[in-house]
Parts: C-alpha cells; sequence; structure tokens
C-alpha cells in the first residue's frame, strides 16, 4: 500500500513537473493529466462561440487551473462517475489577452454574426452595461471553470435548458424559463460543485470559482498552449 502511495505522489509530482516545463506557472496544472476521463470543449480554442472564431491566446484546445482547483474538480468528477455521469469542460484559464479581445469584439456593433445563436434578445452594444462581458475575468485568477454534464454510457450533455454562453436570463439560475428537468440537472451541478468547493456564479449556470482560490487578487495572462 505504501508503495502505491509513493507511485500516485511521484506520477502528481511528474504532470506538474511537465506542466512546468510546458510554460505553465508554479501551481497551474493541465485539467487532463490529473483527471484523464474528464471531457474538454474547449469552446475559444474554436469557432464555436460567441465571437464565432479562435479567440486571441487560446492556441491548443486544452484546459489549465491551478492545482487545488483540479483537485477539487477531481473530487467532483469522481463523485459524479458514481451516478454514471462525467463532467464536461467549456473553459477554465482564461488569459488577459483573451478577455481583452472580447472587449476589442464588443466595441464594434456590426460584428453581429452570432447574434442568433448566443445573444438573440440583447442588444451588442448592452453586453458590458448588462454584466455578460467585463475587462477582468475571473477566469484569469485560474481557479474559475465553465463546465456542464453528460452521461457516461451515452456521452449526451444533460439537458439545461440553455446553451453554454448563451446571454439571457434563461441562463441564470433563478430563471423560471425551464422546465422540471432542465432545472434538476442544473442542481446536480449545482449540488456536487458546491460539496467539492465551488461556488456559482447566479447568471451562468455554467460557471463556478473554487471558494479559496489561491490567487483572487492576480490575473494571469500566460497562454492556452
Amino acid at each position: 500500500m505504501k508503495n502505491l502511495t509513493y507511485l500516485f505522489l511521484f506520477l502528481c509530482n511528474l504532470n506538474i513537473s511537465l506542466a512546468q516545463e510546458k510554460g505553465l506557472p508554479k501551481d497551474f496544472v493541465y485539467i487532463k493529466e490529473q483527471i484523464p476521463n474528464i471531457k474538454l470543449d474547449i469552446r475559444y480554442a474554436g469557432s464555436n462561440n460567441f465571437i464565432g472564431k479562435p479567440v486571441n491566446a487560446y492556441y491548443k484546445p486544452v484546459g489549465i487551473l491551478t492545482k487545488v482547483a483540479t483537485e477539487a474538480l477531481k473530487n467532483a468528477q469522481d463523485d459524479l462517475m458514481q451516478e454514471d455521469y462525467c463532467l464536461k469542460i467549456f473553459d477554465a484559464y482564461r488569459p488577459q489577452t483573451a478577455v481583452n479581445h472580447f472587449i476589442e469584439w464588443a466595441r464594434h456593433p456590426k460584428d453581429t454574426l452570432t447574434k442568433n445563436k448566443f445573444y438573440p434578445e440583447i442588444a451588442k452594444k448592452d453586453l458590458f452595461q448588462l454584466g455578460y462581458i467585463a475587462s477582468k475575468s475571473g477566469h484569469s485568477r485560474g481557479s474559475t471553470v465553465d463546465l456542464t454534464i453528460i452521461d457516461m454510457n451515452t456521452g449526451k450533455e444533460l439537458d439545461m435548458g440553455s446553451k453554454y454562453d448563451f446571454f439571457g436570463d434563461i441562463s441564470h439560475h433563478n430563471t423560471n424559463k425551464i422546465n422540471k428537468e432542465q432545472k434538476a440537472n442544473r442542481l446536480l451541478l449545482k449540488r456536487i460543485m458546491l460539496k467539492n468547493g465551488f461556488r456559482p456564479y447566479s447568471e451562468e449556470w455554467w460557471h463556478y470559482t473554487l471558494r479559496n482560490e489561491p490567487y483572487p487578487e492576480t490575473y494571469f495572462d500566460f497562454p492556452v498552449q
């Protein structure tokens, strides 16, 4: 048993060392290296997002978080797997460069390529005022994650009532625009995340931040690669 413990610690330290060799700051790790059975769908590395194209500083579809946030996320994943579910990650650490890209995009009112899909009822000029886009993001502190739940047997996402990154009331936790099944699915995600040390964001059912995040005042800007 002792040998297995030493082996586990060695592998954890090896993954952390590999992450640092790839240019990650100390205390940051690649989620997939620590939680191999988690699913990734890093939207800002592709075009399926509210900008409609890859976001600056997202060079690879990988998920990065602080080590402590990843450990808490692993516990959440382990809990869900006991119920035949699995976590899927849409976004984790987000460079400040990417946030700046959002800001620049918001300054061009005629660029409404994705309006029908992501913000059909909101004027683009109001996205800042309504809090959907900010000049600073908790994601840049490294302990915030956007995620959903999938069925392990089918690989399908649970119906949460609105798509990821949909700007509107239906994405809020207290919305009355979703049915009982959709509400139950959101509550399952919320229950698992709260149990494992994360706090929700009232206006986005997918957004959770580690309560005791290690860098509450630091906004990082290394690339996702």
